[in-house]
């Protein structure tokens, strides 16, 4: 069973691991609310995960310890797990998805863990490492479907309510639910008034739709720049304590996650993995109920492979306004560059890319294609250089 003293004797045998991490202001994430980020992402490993794993691991008996461990994960709980076994003095295996990050797996690896890479996701990498538990008689270290470890997260939930006691509500990216079971269960046993609101990436919703039919689902398919919570099927016990404990679980895109992720680096100078940024994503495109309401966002990890963090980059670029492509159609006469040039630069558009294309079916035989790529302030700025163009008398053919 699950208790508040666990939770808090987790806290105790943490403190010789854990890196305190702070509490800080973010009011440009929703101005409507009191916003606040616990920046899980600056923890030992980079992740929330070194938690749950050094406690569980921390309780195994002697003979447990002796047989070594065994892990499966997408990466930030293969680090937990390897680390933990590492300042434990014990043998770890880790089962990882082919397609973890890079950066992930040599990370993992870095600790001293043997390392497994299985085809597929995530729960083809948890087959694998039941296999080998059972061939091996290692001792399974589950990602988020058990108490000892579910304790260990929990232990974040007591440190918001110290660093924040007027928290009116604290968000949390959602997986397999490890992380939202014990910051819901610590939270609201000692401040029952407390809201408890769970992010899912919308290409990986299986808590979601669980919650919906009452009942475990697993999933077909999932897809998601959130590598962390890309998970077909919840927990057991983590879905019910999800029932009793969480008031809302919501879902977030890809695009909302790069908007996300592309605001921490660049308002708060934080690297969030897309799992990490859920959190924000949900309060920055009102996904939340709150407003007025001091609210925590939960950035559960910052291990982003830097091949993927470019390209998330110029996708919350393209979300957040910051980033347009224009087609325009133009006369094939000396001049109409120049006019286009003129119109941009008054305006404050900086021109990235540009392409001129005479030979065109969808156009006239004397008519020529103009595209170019721009850097821009927001929606309304794009707004105003499409305006200022058509004004000019230009003809833009995409939308």
């Amino acid at each position: 069973m699950l208790t508040l003293d666990k939770v808090y004797n987790a806290k105790t045998v943490l403190k010789e691991v854990l890196r305190p991490t702070q509490v800080i202001n973010a009011p440009s994430i929703n101005p409507k609310a009191n916003v606040y980020l616990k920046t899980e992402n600056l923890q030992v490993t980079g992740s929330f995960k070194v938690r749950g794993a050094y406690y569980k691991i921390s309780q195994l008996s002697d003979e447990e310890k002796a047989h070594g461990v065994i892990a499966c994960s997408a990466g930030n709980h293969a680090q937990g797990v390897a680390l933990a076994a590492q300042k434990s003095g014990i043998k770890a295996v880790i089962c990882l998805p082919d397609g973890a990050p890079i950066s992930k797996v040599e990370a993992t690896r870095s600790y001293g863990a043997e390392i497994c890479l299985v085809e597929g996701v995530y729960d083809d990498a948890y087959n694998k490492a039941i296999e080998l538990r059972d061939e091996k008689n290692y001792t399974f270290i589950h990602p988020f479907d058990d108490e000892n470890v579910i304790a260990g997260q929990g232990t974040i939930g007591l440190e918001l309510l110290e660093q924040l006691p007027e928290v009116d509500a604290v968000v949390v990216p959602v997986g397999g639910g490890g992380l939202i079971s014990g910051v819901a269960f610590a939270m609201k046993s000692l401040k029952p008034e407390i809201k408890v609101y769970g992010v899912q990436a919308s290409g990986a919703p299986s808590m979601v739709e669980s919650l919906a039919e009452d009942k475990i689902k697993c999933l077909d398919r999932v897809s998601t720049i959130a590598d962390g919570i890309k998970v077909k099927e919840p927990g057991e016990n983590t879905f019910d304590y999800c029932k009793q404990y969480v008031d809302e679980i919501v879902t977030v895109t890809d695009d909302e996650v790069s908007s996300a992720i592309l605001a921490l680096i660049e308002q708060h100078k934080l690297i969030a993995e897309g799992a990490g940024a859920v959190s924000v994503a949900a309060v920055m495109f009102d996904k939340v109920p709150v407003e007025g309401k001091n609210v925590v966002c939960l950035v559960s990890g910052g291990n982003i492979d830097v091949t993927i963090l470019s390209r998330v980059i110029k996708r919350g670029l393209l979300k957040s306004g910051r980033s347009e492509t224009l087609t325009i159609q133009l006369e094939d006469k000396p001049g109409q560059l120049l006019g286009v040039s003129k119109v941009l630069a008054t305006l404050g558009g900086n021109v990235v890319s540009i392409h001129h294309e005479r030979a065109s079916e969808d156009s006239d035989i004397t008519d020529c294609l103009l595209r170019i790529v721009l850097e821009t302030r927001n929606y309304e700025h794009i707004k105003q250089i499409r305006k200022g163009l058509k004004d000019a008398g230009f003809k833009i053919v995409n939308k």
